[in-house]
């Protein structure tokens, strides 16, 4: 193994502890305690969901955010959820756009993923077609006659 000029060198220089008297190589110091308690220290790290941000409040009472449009809007262009009785009016009824029927219900995960979607889309196709919803535990015989299933 070689040997480095430049590491010898620095073995054979006197240490600074060998230039100060006895008692200050022994001093203990004392480090002062925190002066919050350490739950509040930790309820104050970024990975804590109790100090993360909290959403937006809302600009305006009479308008609602759509989930990942980015986009306040007035409430009548959100997906309205309807009965049975209302969807099959609508079916029946003239329209000069397509309907767009969301069967959800609260307790099925993919539905409730799905719904954000929806609501972008309605947004964004406000225009061009009419979004609706049907809650199919609330219309539980429409969804048993319509034979809907869950994904």
């Amino acid at each position: 193994m070689a040997s480095f000029p430049l590491a010898s060198a620095a073995r054979s220089l006197p240490t600074i502890a060998s230039h100060l008297p006895a008692a200050a190589t022994t001093r203990s110091v004392s480090i002062p305690a925190s002066p919050v308690p350490a739950a509040k220290n930790a309820a104050s790290c970024s990975l804590n969901t109790r100090s993360r941000r909290r959403p937006a409040v809302r600009r305006n009472a009479a308008e609602t955010y759509v989930p990942g449009s980015g986009k306040y809007i007035a409430p009548d262009y959100l997906v309205k959820k309807v009965s049975a009785r209302e969807l099959e009016e609508l079916v029946r009824g003239e329209r000069k756009v397509p309907l767009i029927v969301d069967f959800y219900a609260t307790w099925c995960g993919p539905c409730v993923l799905m719904a954000q979607d929806v609501e972008t889309l309605a947004v964004e196709y406000e225009d061009s077609a009419l979004f609706v919803k049907v809650d199919t535990d609330e219309e539980y015989e429409f969804a048993r006659d319509m034979q809907l299933e869950q994904a």
